[in-house]
């Protein structure tokens, strides 16, 4: 079994870059993914490995424990450094650094999050925002789509819901029912409890990391939707409405007095409704861009999924019932983005989710392999993997999702060595010192690495 699921991991892999080098689509792995546009970043690693055959010797654990050693005694993190390594052909363990004690994962947390929404919700299914009527009065009612947005390129991949297109639906439907002017109620009531985490710091909101978690929200609640760091407005479901009822008037509904807090009640008649981007494409856009309220939103998905309250606390219980489900250990999460300084993952479980993500008995999973950012290409790790820098040759073939919190540095994901063999790792560093740019070093270590 293991060597069938790592097979399928370097089909998968390969794939991967036959898509970003010739803008092919693995229809079959990457369901309605445009042709890439920019080429795999060869031009990065320029003497990039070819495949290894599968005949190939394999990594002697000793020799790459050497090629690891010095850099991670120089990074002088010592306690604070857990570490694994797996060959992906045949799952083999070939590098253990207290991979079974448990740290701060930062956003590697997004990690679990995808592999339990992927898992437990499906990568076809969509949040629906919805409009119901009741009487002279309309209710918008929040599914927990963070990416809802005012208005929308239709060529913009993954295609998302708007309101305009929310309100013109909404406005015809008015129109043949006869009803000539309403008021406007939101419903912000899928989502329970406090609206941000257990071991959340307060500055997460000022500083633009995340908006407090809501099931009503424009663009993730940012003042300027085109930053990801942007300011937050500070009440995003009443902000929503009220771009709601001015999309609404554009579209030449009357619509009187200002928006009010309602739930809609069971009896409501449907009017309106808009999908999200599919649970597949909102992974991959969590992990590329390591966007904290998709990766709340994508939790509170799994713990409807499971029947629970779909707050912080019934998502965790959620995402613990799922791995149980799926042989997992060495997860505790208390949140889906990975803000919380209370979650608690093992870098034997991150690697161990990889793995998982690439059995062919577990499709729906494969998202949480192609959203993995590029080093010194794609997402957060675009900027990362200079050339002259002590990580360069990681440049185009380490793919790894970051985590980043004060003393607290991870990476995991995949890494080609210098002979072609696709190694999945996890570094971990909770240490006052620990930085990004560090872990990168540790993962390149590895490309340079011809271990057999």
């Amino acid at each position: 079994m293991r060597q069938v699921r790592a097979r399928a991991l370097l089909t998968l892999a390969t794939l991967n870059i036959f898509v970003l080098v010739a803008g092919v689509v693995a229809l079959d792995v990457i369901e309605s993914r445009p042709p890439a546009t920019t080429p795999y970043p060869a031009a990065f690693a320029e003497d990039g490995p070819d495949m290894a055959p599968p005949d190939a010797a394999p990594i002697n654990p000793d020799r790459l424990a050497d090629k690891l050693d010095d850099p991670m005694s120089d990074s002088g993190f010592d306690d604070g450094l857990s570490a694994y390594v797996a060959d992906a052909r045949s799952g083999r363990t070939l590098y253990d650094r207290d991979a079974a004690e448990s740290a701060v994962p930062a956003s590697t947390t997004k990690i679990v999050t995808a592999v339990t929404a992927l898992h437990s919700v499906g990568p076809d299914e969509r949040m629906h925002t919805r409009v119901v009527q009741e009487d002279d009065r309309i209710i918008l009612v929040g599914a927990g789509d963070p990416t809802l947005t005012e208005s929308a390129d239709s060529d913009t991949y993954p295609r998302v819901a708007t309101l305009e297109e929310l309100a013109d639906q909404t406005a015809a439907e008015l129109r043949e029912s006869g009803t000539e002017s309403v008021s406007l109620g939101y419903d912000n009531s899928l989502y329970p409890g406090p609206d941000t985490g257990p071991g959340w710091k307060p500055n997460y909101i000022n500083e633009g990391s995340t908006a407090p978690v809501h099931a009503l929200m424009l663009d993730g609640g940012r003042v300027h939707p085109d930053q990801h760091y942007s300011e937050r407005v500070g009440d995003p479901p009443r902000a929503a409405a009220d771009a709601f009822a001015d999309r609404l008037r554009e579209a030449g509904v009357d619509v009187t007095g200002e928006p009010e807090p309602a739930e809609a009640g069971g009896g409501a008649a449907p009017v309106a409704s808009v999908p999200s981007a599919p649970i597949s494409a909102l992974v991959e856009k969590m992990l590329l861009e390591s966007d904290n309220n998709i990766a709340e939103a994508l939790l509170r998905q799994v713990a409807i999924a499971k029947g629970e309250e779909a707050s912080f606390e019934g998502a965790g219980d959620a995402a613990r019932a799922v791995l149980d489900e799926l042989g997992i250990d060495g997860v505790h999460i208390e949140d889906g983005s990975g803000l919380s300084v209370n979650n608690q993952v093992t870098a034997k479980a991150l690697v161990d989710l990889l793995l998982l993500s690439a059995e062919p008995e577990h499709p729906d999973l494969h998202y949480a392999l192609t959203g993995l950012p590029t080093a010194r290409f794609t997402g957060t790790l675009d900027d990362r993997y200079a050339r002259g820098s002590d990580s360069s040759a990681g440049a185009g073939v380490v793919r790894g999702k970051t985590g980043t919190l004060s003393g607290v540095s991870t990476l995991a994901g995949t890494v080609y060595d210098s002979d072609g063999r696709l190694l999945l790792f996890a570094f971990m560093a909770n240490d006052p010192g620990a930085t990004g740019r560090a872990i990168d070093v540790f993962a390149s270590a590895i490309a340079e690495c011809g271990c057999a």
